[in-house]
């Protein structure tokens, strides 16, 4: 029940009404779509990977062996905050829940469910499992009557015993809302939605049998997204108006599925639905900060060590508690909401998640690539993986790597055009350079002529035993400076990325991101100056004794010309005057 809904929680419940809001019903329906397919794809290609070598925890190993060592580190301390980050954006999403009862005092609830939260996690891991199994259970049924009822207030049982059909694609703006930004931007939420399906590639991959359990989870995960995500998207959209007062501003969000129960005629019908979601962010969140702590925790007792030792620290009942505190303070951010609106913050947060998880995603594809290479160059057939998936090679990897690429790129438009807003093009953004500066950290940590690495223990056996086992002839490991590669009796060297190569691609990709970002910026200003003169000359033509008054200052003698107004602002009339002229 948890590997079904642990996942599902603000994202879904909440998300989808500030994307209803901000791209409308198509929008929305079309990026769940292509985030669900990518999400779909990024399982299969880590489900080869784990099945052929599991690894307890997170899919960060494989980014480390197959890609870069520094890429690798980068990836899990991004993973670390992805989760701290995801605990303070459920503890505003409570704030924005409370609101549809009472918006006093709203940070109370906050921090009683940190409280919580904190205290529950502190007890023992099997306190978070029985919590988290009754709160799962509790979705899912949430969700499969709010399909039922959703389909019955479309046809006609709802306040105004009216047949809805697709009436609200219609109305003006829809279905498109924003044009190309308010499309863009709805990429991030659905990222934010989705986030954390991926760990059930990992989960798979440990069982006693993953070759025959990785098929199931693989079509288990695709019907979770085509029912309870983009059946539930498409019925949000026919049931609610994007327009809906109160949807998604700075200070409120509003979920759709509490409006549909609502829509119903029932108050306290909407009053259950809203309880649910509430529960769904305590889950939620309560699955964020269990991750996080045990990701920092990780970081902290492998080798080569890379989070400083006093996170390794656990109490009797093996709870880390340095780890969970620092991974919980970072849910102080939840209470800026009193000073910029709980809308706003959660917003902002929810944008930071979504592209890490983004990034993640990424970081899957460019391993995945790297070990079929690194298979087929060890001179071996891809039917001898214990789980393949047929349709995924070569393109599955690629379309990932460059899908989300481009949607990392794109998803910002908002933030840039009409309008630059700088708040939201950090939110948009912030990750990238974080990612390059772990990165360049570690490798100015592990440079190179220093020994590491060297059959560091994975999940019980030793790196070298690990690989070994998948090739047919001898092997052994081979270390150059912070790397480690595969090489085979021959010689020859495998799956050996240069630090200093990706780095120096990293640097050159985001760099000509922020570059080509600064120049839409400055290309738009320009186009924006020009479009505004000459919307000033169209209006001066089209009032013909404004044309004559501006004309007046400049030509005397009523020659007629078409850059009076240009002539008017260079000859010296105060901007209070023409202001004046065009007022009258």
């Amino acid at each position: 029940m948890i590997a079904i809904a642990g996942t599902i929680g603000t994202g879904l419940f909440l998300g989808t009404g500030k994307s209803l809001a901000e791209g409308g019903p198509a929008s929305i329906l079309i990026c769940y779509a292509i985030v669900g397919f990518i999400v779909y794809v990024t399982l299969l290609l880590l489900g080869e990977m784990a099945t052929q070598y599991p690894v307890a925890g997170s899919f960060n190993a494989y980014t480390t062996r197959f890609f870069s060592p520094s890429y690798g580190f980068a990836l899990s301390w991004n993973y670390w905050f992805n989760d701290a980050v995801s605990v303070a954006s459920d503890l505003t999403a409570a704030q924005l829940v409370l609101q549809f009862w009472t918006v006093q005092h709203s940070w109370i609830v906050s921090l009683v469910f940190w409280v919580f939260l904190v205290s529950i996690n502190a007890v023992h891991v099997r306190a978070y499992g029985e919590l988290e199994y009754w709160l799962s259970s509790l979705k899912v049924i949430t969700i499969i009557i709010f399909i039922i009822l959703g389909i019955l207030v479309n046809v006609g049982v709802n306040q105004q015993h009216e047949y809805i059909g697709a009436r609200y694609w219609y109305i003006p703006g829809a279905p498109f809302v924003g044009g190309f930004g308010g499309f863009a931007q709805v990429f991030v939420t659905a990222s934010f939605a989705y986030g954390g399906t991926e760990s059930l590639g990992i989960t798979a991959g440990e069982t006693k049998n993953p070759s025959r359990n990785m098929p199931r989870v693989v079509k288990f995960v695709f019907w979770r997204i085509l029912l309870f995500y983009l059946l539930s998207i498409l019925l949000i959209g026919l049931n609610v108006p994007w327009d809906y007062p109160n949807l998604s501003n700075k200070t409120t969000t509003t979920s759709p599925f509490t409006l549909v129960f609502q829509q119903a005629g029932s108050t306290v019908a909407a009053s259950f639905m809203n309880t649910v979601i509430l529960t769904s962010v305590l889950s939620a969140g309560n699955h964020a900060l269990f991750a996080g702590t045990r990701v920092l925790y990780g970081l902290s007792v492998t080798s080569p060590r890379q989070a400083p030792a006093i996170f390794s620290w656990t109490s009797t009942n093996g709870v880390p508690i340095p780890s969970l505190m620092l991974t919980s303070s970072v849910s102080a951010l939840c209470f800026g909401s009193s000073f910029i609106g709980s809308g706003a913050l959660w917003g902002w947060l929810q944008n930071i998640v979504g592209v890490s998880n983004q990034i993640a995603w990424l970081s899957i594809g460019l391993a995945s690539w790297r070990f079929r290479k690194a298979w087929l160059a060890q001179g071996r057939s891809l039917d001898e993986l214990k789980f393949r998936s047929r349709w995924t090679w070569p393109w599955g990897p690629l379309f990932v790597v460059i899908t989300v690429g481009a949607i990392i790129i794109i998803q910002g438009w908002s933030s840039v055009i009409p309008k630059f807003t700088p708040v939201y093009f950090v939110s948009y953004y912030i990750e990238l350079p974080i990612m390059l500066i772990m990165y360049l950290a570690w490798m100015l940590i592990q440079r190179p002529g220093r020994p590491s690495r060297i059959n560091e223990p994975v999940n019980g056996i030793t790196s070298a035993e690990v690989v070994a086992k998948g090739l047919k002839t001898p092997t052994v490991i081979v270390h150059h400076g912070s790397h480690e590669c595969i090489e085979q009796n021959t010689g020859h060297i495998v799956a050996c990325p240069s630090d200093l190569t990706t780095a120096a691609i990293a640097g050159i990709v985001i760099g000509s991101i922020i570059a080509s970002l600064i120049l839409a910026f400055v290309l738009w200003k320009l186009f924006s100056f020009y479009r505004k003169r000459r919307e000033r000359k169209r209006a001066a033509r089209a009032n013909p004794s404004t044309y004559q008054q501006l004309e007046g200052h400049v030509h005397p003698e009523g020659m007629q010309d078409s850059g009076c107004l240009y002539r008017t602002l260079l000859k010296g009339i105060r901007m209070s005057e023409v202001s004046e002229t065009f007022d009258s």
